[in-house]
């Protein structure tokens, strides 16, 4: 194996963050932040971190997600920046190249504009820039348009891990070539108990705040007008069901890139919005973009 993983408890407002710690057998030679997304978990990253030898990967469950989730208080892009500069402060990390995927994305931004010398360079992926959002909706019609079944999910129980595992995701259209038991691990550290049912760890109320939050408050906004820190932005053709568009359109996509001329762009073919990260494909090819990352901050 090329890592070894642990797990660390960290001190926040509200309770304790639960953080994922993959160190190289070799010993390391850098150091990133990796930032899951909305509904998920640390145990998004393992797929990534096996092709980073030698870098050791940081990787906290956000507030109100997996072994973070009874940490009390608001979510909120904000809280989590400072949720994760407090896993930096425990780990003895000064200034660290920032990967966030999906929600993740979008708390690495306002990190680097909350604690910029914090942050060395960014690696948004598929997240982070303004998403295309009608006007005038409100936070549910906004959760529905943007997660769909996925928000669904949070609110149903089922009776068992296979349940869950086989009732929602083995047919899930994302997954149809990437099925793996990595996957299977992650499904299944995502389910609680409830009684006697289970449920996804995310809540959906928490779901729907920090959705609010990233697409019509002012915390991102004013980040991304302030945006300092070298920064990469990588999309994929197909959304959350496998679908095209995916998350940024093309012509959505193309007004981004010229309101932001600052940011590189990275397109990464034949992949949806969940295996850009979560599939062995995705990590293949995602993995020399964060490592360039790497390199470009140790310059």
């Amino acid at each position: 194996m090329s890592h070894t993983y642990r797990t660390v408890q960290v001190p926040v407002s509200g309770g304790e963050l639960h953080v994922g710690v993959w160190e190289p057998t070799e010993g390391p030679t850098a150091t990133v932040l990796a930032i899951h997304g909305v509904t998920s978990s640390h145990l998004a990253w393992p797929f990534v971190v096996e092709r980073l030898p030698g870098v050791r990967v940081i990787a906290p469950d956000l507030r109100g997600r997996g072994g973070s989730r009874d940490v009390q208080g608001p979510a909120g892009m904000a809280a989590h920046a400072d949720d994760v500069v407090a896993v930096l402060d425990a780990l003895g990390v000064d200034r660290v190249p920032v990967v966030g995927h999906s929600m993740g994305a979008f708390v690495a931004a306002v990190l680097a504009d909350r604690h910029p010398s914090r942050v060395s360079r960014l690696v948004l992926i598929d997240g982070g820039l303004p998403l295309d959002v009608p006007a005038g909706v409100d936070a549910d019609e906004l959760v529905q348009l943007i997660l769909g079944p996925t928000a669904e999910r949070l609110s149903r129980r089922w009776s068992s891990v296979e349940e869950y595992t086989e009732g929602f995701w083995r047919g899930h259209p994302a997954f149809a070539r990437d099925w793996s038991e990595q996957l299977e691990a992650y499904i299944a550290y995502d389910l609680v108990a409830d009684g006697d049912a289970y449920r996804p760890a995310t809540s959906y109320q928490t779901t729907v705040d920090d959705t609010v939050d990233l697409n019509l408050g002012s915390t991102l906004t004013e980040a991304l007008a302030r945006l300092r820190v070298p920064t990469t932005f990588v999309t994929v053709p197909r959304g959350l069901q496998n679908e095209t568009p995916g998350l940024y359109p093309p012509a959505h996509l193309a007004a981004l890139l010229t309101r932001f001329p600052q940011v590189q762009h990275v397109a990464l073919d034949d992949l949806n919005h969940y295996t850009v990260v979560m599939s062995a494909r995705g990590a293949e090819a995602l993995a020399p973009v964060i490592e360039s990352a790497i390199e470009l901050a140790s310059a």
